[in-house]
């Protein structure tokens, strides 16, 4: 069909640090791999181009966010495609290793590439058989390999050897074929520095550093070294994709809430997600709330910090969209949202709520405070504010007791350290601050070099 690199988009969801594909099949229809459940970019997409998604590829059961497959095929009729492998309790053509389906002038073939989990398909994507680029999911990626504990700690090293003959599998393929993964940059599914999303076999085969191991073992201790922060919330949504999420009915949304009705659930355990800005936030806030700012990060803080079965109601400032914090919140499958503060926090104070305040600390003023850094422990290695404790946000909540009295939360730039401590203050920490900055800053402020290391 005369395919060039416009009849492939690329869509990026910069919060997971993931992509998804929209390929135009020359012909009016197109396919979608790796959809997400929040489908705007891609209907966006498509809608420029006057496409209707004809096909909807998954190349393994997602555990960042929820399958947007279910979805294409309710409203554009897509085929979803699928690994046979990964018992899918939804209508889907199911594909093993080695089929292939008829896009109409382009073939898709399935090559069983395990590892970043056990069902995982690699496509490769063919013009009258020859091979122009292969979508790896969380397989072969810029720069690495995707996480393989997905299926626990137990079966991690296991994962990672099956990982190590796909990625060889994949590195067969002709160096000038195209590379696209899913997971990239920013993806807690991989630990990738590069910010190039897309790459070709022979890229990687000149500078994977997992490519250049010297063999198996090598590979396999490189990769499990990488691993990185765990988000809590992937544990459940494998399970969620392989029975299929629910097909919406119409675009999600908040209902208002009134003060005296926010007031009535918090004496029922309902969590309040405070998504302004962390200044405003510091500034006053409901008593209890969680410091959740509404940035491309929001949904996989908000599916990591907050119990799967715990309703919340959601409080904004001026301005902030409320349809956002809807879509992040149900493409990584959180569905209990109570509703929002209408009329904010300043309806909640004309309602006589009771307000709290957390200082934002300048870099240079935390001098004889201890420091809670909630960075990932790679970011904390490679520069930090010295003698300052080091305990991953995710990681945060089950370890609130093991945290001095005085503290100031740091991160890289202020939103995580808000966050941190807002769990504190829920967990009965009175005295607490965020600083308002990162190491660099605070290096700046004081002329101390930062320490690194553990």
């Amino acid at each position: 069909m005369g395919f060039t690199d416009d009849h492939l988009v690329p869509l990026v969801d910069a919060g997971l640090g993931n992509s998804a594909y929209l390929v135009d099949l020359g012909d009016g229809r197109a396919l979608a791999v790796d959809a997400a459940r929040d489908l705007r970019s891609l209907r966006a997409a498509a809608g420029r181009r006057g496409l209707r998604v004809a096909f909807a590829a998954d190349t393994h059961l997602h555990a960042d966010f929820l399958t947007g497959a279910l979805q294409l095929a309710a409203d554009d009729r897509a085929t979803v495609l699928a690994s046979a492998a990964g018992q899918r309790a939804f209508r889907h053509t199911p594909l093993a290793d080695g089929d292939e389906k008829d896009l109409g002038g382009l073939t898709l073939r399935a090559l069983a590439t395990p590892g970043h989990t056990d069902e995982h398909l690699s496509y490769l994507l063919l013009d009258d058989g020859r091979p122009l680029g292969v979508f790896t999911g969380g397989s072969l990626i810029v720069g690495s390999a995707a996480r393989t504990d997905l299926q626990g700690a137990h079966r991690a090293e296991e994962l990672a050897r099956a990982q190590y003959r796909s990625l060889r599998r994949l590195t067969e393929l002709p160096d000038e074929v195209a590379v696209w993964p899913t997971h990239g940059a920013g993806s807690f599914c991989s630990a990738p520095a590069d910010g190039r999303r897309t790459t070709t076999i022979g890229a990687q085969k000149a500078a994977n550093p997992l490519l250049a191991a010297p063999g198996e073992d090598a590979f396999v201790a490189a990769l499990l070294d990488g691993l990185g922060s765990y988000p809590a919330y992937f544990d459940r949504l494998a399970a969620v994709n392989r029975h299929g999420p629910a097909v919406l009915s119409a675009p999600p949304g908040l209902a208002p809430l009134t003060a005296d009705r926010v007031r009535a659930l918090l004496g029922k355990g309902v969590w309040v997600v405070d998504v302004r800005p962390k200044e405003d936030f510091a500034a006053g806030h409901v008593p209890g709330a969680v410091s959740i700012a509404l940035r491309d990060q929001f949904a996989t803080w908000l599916g990591w910090l907050l119990p799967a079965d715990a309703p919340a109601v959601f409080v904004a400032g001026p301005g902030q969209d409320l349809a956002e914090i809807a879509w992040q919140s149900v493409k990584i499958g959180y569905e209990r949202a109570a509703g929002y503060l209408h009329g904010g926090m300043p309806a909640w104070t004309e309602a006589g709520g009771r307000t709290e305040t957390v200082p934002l600390v300048a870099p240079g003023g935390i001098a004889g405070r201890p420091v809670l850094d909630v960075r990932q422990l790679c970011e904390h290695t490679a520069g930090h504010i010295p003698g300052s404790l080091p305990i991953e946000l995710g990681a945060l909540p089950a370890r609130t007791r093991d945290v001095p009295d005085g503290v100031v939360v740091a991160c890289a730039h202020g939103e995580r350290a808000m966050t941190g401590a807002s769990l504190l203050r829920r967990a009965g920490h009175g005295d607490v601050a965020a600083l308002a900055g990162g190491p660099e800053d605070w290096a700046r402020a004081t002329g101390h070099r930062q320490a690194e290391g553990l």
